[in-house]
């Protein structure tokens, strides 16, 4: 079964995972809520808040097409390393691993969203890099991935009380509120909000309380649309 969450690439989309059901994957202890998915449920692009009980585990696999993942919580691991709350993965074509939590942990996944074996491999503590102006008010950034070759960047920002950072993005753009909140014309975005926005996009978002983000702009030409916004659902055999 082939189909659509949020497939229309030409209009802005958005969801509150923090008002989103648990949805079961095979393993029955890795959880998901997704956002985005565009074609197979078993080898689509997905973009999902996943959640990892104690001593989950998924059986070894690839990743066709790359995954990024931000821990939000807890303890990610694979054979690898371990990797805690604030570690930032981007695992490119290629790679395999077979991930579990002994603690649990909570995730942002994106899956097969990054293609081309030539990019890197990352793996950075986040809170080990400094915050950086970024040109605009009230805003500070930490950079995690921009690679000569691909158009996709990928950074947290912070926007500071009052911030108001209006910005035009010929890419789209994609947030995820990691804390706080913002409003622009679509509405309030807290904590757990997602939040993608096409190409050309002018976005005058403000913030009354400050908050912090996941960012990525320009990755949209990395992504399969599918034209008017359908959903369809079904397990997959990965987390995401």
């Amino acid at each position: 079964m082939s189909g659509s969450l949020h497939g229309n690439l030409d209009a802005p989309a958005m969801a509150d995972t923090a008002e989103m059901d648990w949805a079961a994957s095979p393993s029955g202890s890795v959880w998901r809520k997704r956002v985005h998915r565009v074609g197979p449920p078993e080898s689509g692009q997905v973009t999902s808040v996943v959640r990892y009980e104690a001593d989950s585990r998924f059986p070894a696999h690839d990743h066709p097409e790359g995954e990024e993942i931000l821990v939000l919580e807890g303890v990610f691991s694979d054979e690898h390393g371990d990797w805690p709350a604030g570690t930032y993965l981007l695992n490119p074509e290629g790679f395999r691993h077979a991930p579990f939590s002994a603690q649990g942990c909570l995730l942002f996944v994106k899956l097969r969203q990054f293609p081309g074996r030539d990019r890197e491999h990352v793996v950075l503590a986040t809170d080990a890099i400094p915050w950086a102006a970024t040109g605009r008010p009230g805003v500070a950034a930490r950079p995690l991935y921009a690679q000569a070759g691909f158009s996709d960047t990928t950074a947290l920002e912070r926007w500071e009380p009052g911030a108001s950072p209006a910005e035009e993005h010929p890419d789209g753009v994609e947030f995820f509120v990691l804390a706080g909140s913002f409003e622009d014309a679509w509405g309030t975005h807290g904590r757990g909000a997602w939040l993608r926005l096409p190409r050309g996009a002018r976005h005058t978002p403000r913030t009354r309380e400050g908050c912090s983000l996941y960012v990525k702009r320009g990755g949209l030409p990395y992504l399969r649309g599918t034209g008017p916004v359908s959903e369809g659902g079904a397990s997959a055999t990965r987390p995401g």
